[in-house]
């Protein structure tokens, strides 16, 4: 059973990270801008490596807290 809830949660994650990286290239889309940032050269700023992560660290933790 609760191989089953965890397997729900990660299904979820997986497709609110997506939604998330592609909010945050339409973002950059809409305001004309090729990187966010100048730190890491070649893949967009940090902003780039956590896009997914700011949208689905919430849902995560609110299905661990209703489903487990």
């Amino acid at each position: 059973m609760i191989k089953c809830v965890y397997g729900i949660i990660c299904a979820v994650g997986a497709l609110i990270s997506m939604v998330g990286d592609l909010a945050a290239s339409a973002i950059k889309r809409n305001k004309e801008i090729k990187d966010y940032g100048k730190l890491i050269p070649g893949h967009g700023g940090i902003l780039d490596r956590f896009d997914s992560v700011i949208f689905t660290a919430p849902f995560i933790y609110f299905l661990a807290n209703v489903l487990i």
